[in-house]
């Protein structure tokens, strides 16, 4: 059975959906204000890999990832660029999906953005207010009052006494009290804003997800996902909006990621530190990424470099090269194949892809000794679980990244291998090992056998 670590629980559980077969999945989407980094690359491919096995393993999946294509920092950027909203929003909205799809990342069910569920969350706020749980301050803001939800902090588990003496909040007269957090904002010159309850102006951006979610998966689902950076505030924020309104839990499952570091710091926009999934798609192949991002048990940190990059290329490489010589037709795995079983309960093991790769590599390995094709059919149909080997092995140890579309082309190759092929059959042999020499000095690897020369590059 498949057993969750749940953030609420700190535990590992047994995975028991409310309703039997089907799941309900909420994950935080991005902020549309500049391109996606790899910690966001992360996020995707993590939780479009959690729906993958949960498809994989008979259940019928609701996914939801919105957008917020409002907020502080799109404003602002906006300004900056002397553009509007609508601009600014779609060409990073357009980006992402760009971006997704050259990981592998299928479509969610559905996609909400924030500007298009305003009524939704109105309609919680003002649920909010009459039961008490929030109230409106002098300046036209309407603010949650932390105190009045007594569970609050069970998330993080961090009492209000503790984020009181420990955590760095930003001083507002308008609240009654310094932790409580903003539902909705009074309208500022030159912003966008709606009519509401309360004047004109926008939503705050935790009550976002309490509204949407609902909207799209009801007031009760199985589990809500995001980067462990999300904890707190905004998921903490999240279950004391829609169970102060609903009195009943929000969701039974809680997943965070862990974070990309680079250079043992969290890689974020606000430090500077990151690297945009475009720039690295410019030097690496995009299932390259994927699998370094598989690579590691999603919990864990994962550590961005040139070198672990390289390592994860040349360790793909290596399950490909496996694939190489054979026939390779999709096909319905036998879960009772010993392999396939310990795939299974790898991935049944709160997704634990580090250990269901190294299954993968444990195939290849039979599969080079004994050279059993069913064993190579075996090894796609798993990868395909994780979304990975479903490319011509041949097409993949031959393509490029695009940043090096100026190094030799696949014509100029297979032009070398014939006049080196035509140079062994006159027996110049010194000019066949430079034309070998040359090639692998530009990172393409000749592999000669009875059936003549193939290659691929480093």
């Amino acid at each position: 059975m498949l057993k969750i670590y749940n953030t609420l629980t700190r535990k590992k559980e047994k995975f028991i959906p409310i309703k039997p077969s089907e799941v309900r999945m909420y994950v935080c989407g991005m902020t549309v204000y500049d391109y996606c980094h790899l910690g966001h690359a992360r996020v995707l491919v993590v939780f479009d890999t959690v729906v993958r096995w949960l498809e994989v393993t008979g259940f019928k999946v609701t996914y939801v990832r919105n957008i917020t294509d409002i907020d502080d920092k799109i404003i602002k950027r906006a300004q900056e660029n002397g553009e509007s909203i609508d601009t600014l929003t779609k060409c990073f909205i357009d980006a992402m999906y760009e971006d997704a799809a050259r990981l592998g990342v299928a479509q969610p069910t559905h996609e909400p953005r924030a500007t298009q569920c305003i009524e939704d969350m109105i309609r919680m706020i003002l649920i909010l207010v009459q039961k008490g749980f929030a109230y409106v301050a002098g300046n036209g803001d309407v603010f949650y009052s932390v105190h009045q939800f007594p569970h609050y902090g069970k998330l993080s588990g961090k009492s209000l006494e503790d984020l009181r003496a420990g955590e760095r909040v930003e001083i507002d007269l308008n609240k009654k009290d310094p932790l409580d957090f903003v539902l909705w904002k009074a309208a500022k010159t030159g912003e966008p804003c709606w009519d509401s309850p309360w004047g004109k102006g926008r939503p705050g951006w935790h009550i976002e997800c309490s509204a949407m979610s609902e909207h799209y998966l009801g007031e009760h689902f199985d589990i809500h996902g995001g980067g462990q950076d999300l904890q707190f505030p905004h998921h903490e924020n999240e279950i004391a909006q829609s169970e102060g309104a609903h009195d009943h839990p929000y969701v039974n499952y809680w997943m965070h990621n862990g974070f990309v570091r680079v250079d043992n710091e969290k890689m974020s926009k606000s430090l500077g530190n990151f690297f945009t999934v475009r720039e690295v798609l410019a030097r690496y192949q995009p299932e390259v990424v994927r699998f370094f991002i598989l690579r590691a048990h999603y919990r864990s940190p994962l550590n961005y470099s040139d070198e672990h990059l390289n390592d994860a290329k040349n360790a793909l490489d290596r399950l490909y090269i496996a694939l190489k010589e054979y026939n390779l037709p999709s096909t319905e795995i036998n879960w009772d194949e010993p392999y396939a079983e310990r795939f299974k309960a790898a991935m049944n093991d709160d997704f634990n892809t580090a250990e269901a790769i190294a299954v993968l590599f444990d195939l290849a390995g039979e599969i080079n000794r004994t050279s059993n094709s069913q064993l190579a059919i075996l090894l796609k149909a798993l990868g395909g679980a994780l979304g990975l080997l479903q490319q011509n092995p041949q097409a993949y140890l031959q393509n490029l990244p695009s940043a090096e579309k100026n190094l030799f082309s696949q014509q100029a190759i297979e032009q070398m291998i014939q006049q080196r092929l035509e140079a062994r059959k006159n027996r110049d042999f010194v000019q066949a090992d430079n034309i070998r020499k040359q090639l692998a000095a530009a990172g393409i690897i000749l592999e000669d056998s009875v059936q003549g020369t193939t290659w691929r590059r480093q």
